[in-house]
């Protein structure tokens, strides 16, 4: 913090409320003349999750003109409108005049379930607070415009006993949206209407709570610059790289490590032909293990008995013998249970051949007893 210049942020505020003022020659005729004062922070490390700082500011940056929207519980036994009165009354009580509207949760879910019902909502008003018992249950009715234009309700608890100054330091305050999809953020610190003086005691003191709040700290931040929606960046503070040696210093290995692993992993998938090749060596190694040896090999070659069909065996064996024995009929020979038997041809050959054997003998005996 001791490194932030208060000349340097002054002469920054300076210069914008002069262009504001070049660039709209009939101010006095607008409403709306004073524009918002951005301070932008520039980080060198994108953090891991998503956060909400809030910044309470010495010097109010709303108007008395901006119109605030409460979202409120529903109250046991009581309709809408009842509900409606008696947050009222509680305020008054308080004496809060700063919150314009109070909607319960109910005419919540009913009147504004349409889109564009949501839009005009989310357009009428300049800051929404809710009720920390229903906080939680607003996404779903609200949409996502809400809280992608950085317009989320900010949650009050509405039974503490300093309501008015929780109330008062969120209206004045500001938030600083931190995410993890980029390296800058933006949060409102002053408008061109305020003093010079005020503007910068708005600047440091939102720096110093960012300083301490920001993910990994004052080593972090990079960059600060002021701007108006129109104008360019003014720079009031800008970090060497020995912060950057700092902060890699302070990070933790297993951090470093995980970050290695997010690399590799978003490299395999935008080279898909590297997360293969990887595949490949992984299976290689483990067949190389699974393979068997050489004598192994022979070992389960010589084991291994040669299998017989043993019905074969056994039909060739009676087909023999019934040879033998001089028998005629044939032995069907059946496979898997099928009626039709097996080799026909053969079996009819040497039946044949069977009839031909026993006339061939009876000629040799004729010609034996002829009388010589």
């Amino acid at each position: 913090m001791a490194a932030l210049d208060s000349e340097q942020v002054a002469k920054a505020v300076k210069a914008l409320q002069a262009y504001v003022k070049k660039s709209r020659k009939d101010a006095e005729l607008f409403l709306n003349e004073n524009e918002n004062i951005m301070l932008n922070v520039t980080v060198w490390k994108i953090p891991n999750q998503e956060q909400t700082i809030k910044i309470n500011l010495p010097h109010g940056i709303r108007s008395e003109s901006m119109e605030v929207c409460l979202f409120t519980k529903d109250e046991p036994n009581m309709t809408a409108d009842q509900t409606e009165r008696f947050y009222k009354k509680l305020l008054s009580k308080h004496g809060i005049k700063n919150i314009t509207q109070v909607i319960p949760y109910k005419t919540l879910k009913t009147e504004y379930k349409p889109y564009e019902a949501k839009r005009r909502l989310l357009s009428s008003f300049d800051l929404f607070l809710a009720d920390d018992r229903i906080r939680r249950l607003l996404p779903s009715h609200l949409g996502k415009h809400f809280y992608s234009s950085k317009k989320a309700p900010q949650s009050v608890k509405l039974t503490s006993k300093k309501l008015a100054k929780d109330l008062n330091k969120l209206i004045q305050g500001t938030t600083l949206f931190v995410n993890k999809k980029g390296s800058c953020y933006a949060s409102r610190v002053a408008h061109t209407g305020m003093k010079s003086q005020e503007a910068v005691e708005n600047v440091t003191a939102a720096v110093h709570v960012i300083a301490q709040k920001l993910p990994m700290q004052w080593k972090n931040v990079k960059v600060l610059h002021l701007k108006t929606p129109a104008s360019v960046a003014l720079p009031i503070y800008a970090s060497g790289m020995q912060n950057l040696q700092d902060l890699q210093e302070s990070l933790p290995k297993a951090v470093n490590k995980q970050k290695k692993q997010r690399k590799i992993k978003v490299l395999n998938s935008k080279n898909p032909s590297t997360a293969v090749s990887r595949l490949l060596k992984t299976v290689a190694k483990k067949s190389k293990k699974s393979k068997p040896s050489i004598a192994n090999k022979h070992a389960t070659e010589e084991e291994i008995p040669q299998l017989v069909p043993i019905e074969e065996q056994t039909v060739t064996k009676k087909a023999k013998l019934q040879e033998l024995n001089g028998e005629n009929h044939t032995i069907p020979n059946r496979v898997n249970g099928s009626k039709k038997p097996v080799g026909k041809k053969q079996q009819k050959l040497k039946h044949k051949e069977r009839q031909k054997a026993p006339k061939q003998n009876s000629e040799s005996q004729g010609l034996q007893t002829l009388p010589s």
